[in-house]
């Protein structure tokens, strides 16, 4: 498949809605702060953890494919001084920008960030601050393409690479196949300095999502040994894997898969 099936997947990108995106995925039951059975609560608490155990910080975060959505990096920008968000489509950096730029968007952020801070042992009332520092430390939106050898352009970054990558829902959902997604890993692993830490969410055993009314856009099903021969491969040494399963309710028609796992990695 190859190059000419992400030439194809490219095309099926082009009419990728992020408004219809967000309420597919980012309002309850998907999104319900008072469960603890809800996929986003999980990935918050995943990242959480990760960002908060003393071993992941220096000062650049780059968000490895950021789409419409800024909840990866709720809790990476109290760490790092620098974030950089990324993604291949220009109408998600533009629903970035608008949220950056105070605009609003097509989604509030606010019980997301509310939801953070309750992890961080503050009060939810901090959130104002928290989006303030968010706004702060994320210096740019760029465009990024994983397929690339070098998928950002050269002078975007440090010459060392930056510190820590994060990355949700995005390799398994632009690769055709196993070999593309263990490529486009091995690309965006450039971007990361030796010893830099790689958090990886991603879909488990999923084959289509939504992008948009009648947008159906193919995903490569993975598993959890899938995704560890994959980081093995590039030269990742796994720190954690942990796995969500999706309750029946969370099956909510957007897409057909089965689990999110959440991995912390460090670069060799």
């Amino acid at each position: 498949m190859g190059e000419s099936g992400v030439a194809a997947m490219a095309v099926t990108y082009q009419k990728f809605d992020p408004a219809a995106y967000l309420q597919y995925n980012y309002v309850p039951p998907r999104a319900d702060f008072d469960r603890k059975d809800s996929i986003v609560p999980w990935k918050l608490a995943c990242l959480h953890r990760a960002f908060t155990e003393g071993d992941v910080g220096g000062d650049v975060l780059i968000d490895v494919g950021t789409g419409p959505t800024l909840y990866q990096v709720l809790s990476g920008c109290e760490v790092f001084n620098k974030v950089i968000l990324t993604d291949f489509l220009e109408v998600n950096r533009q629903e970035l920008k608008k949220w950056l730029q105070g605009e609003g968007g097509s989604l509030d952020w606010t019980p997301y960030i509310q939801y953070v801070c309750k992890l961080e042992g503050r009060s939810p009332s901090a959130w104002k601050e928290k989006a303030a520092r968010l706004r702060e430390v994320v210096s740019d939106v760029l465009p990024i393409d994983v397929h690339r050898a070098q998928p950002m352009a050269p002078d975007a970054l440090p010459s060392q690479g930056a510190d820590c990558l994060v990355s949700c829902f995005c390799l398994e959902s632009v690769s055709p196949d196993m070999d593309t997604f263990t490529k486009a890993l091995g690309h965006i692993s450039k971007l990361l300095r030796p010893g830099g830490h790689l958090l990886l969410i991603g879909a488990l055993q999923e084959s289509y999502y939504f992008g948009g009314p009648g947008v159906k856009i193919p995903v490569v099903p993975l598993n959890e040994a899938q995704v560890c021969a994959s980081l093995q491969e590039q030269g990742y040494s796994l720190i954690r894997l942990e796995v969500y399963t999706l309750p029946q309710d969370m099956k909510v028609g957007v897409d057909d898969v089965c689990g999110v796992f959440f991995v912390k990695a460090k670069k060799n």
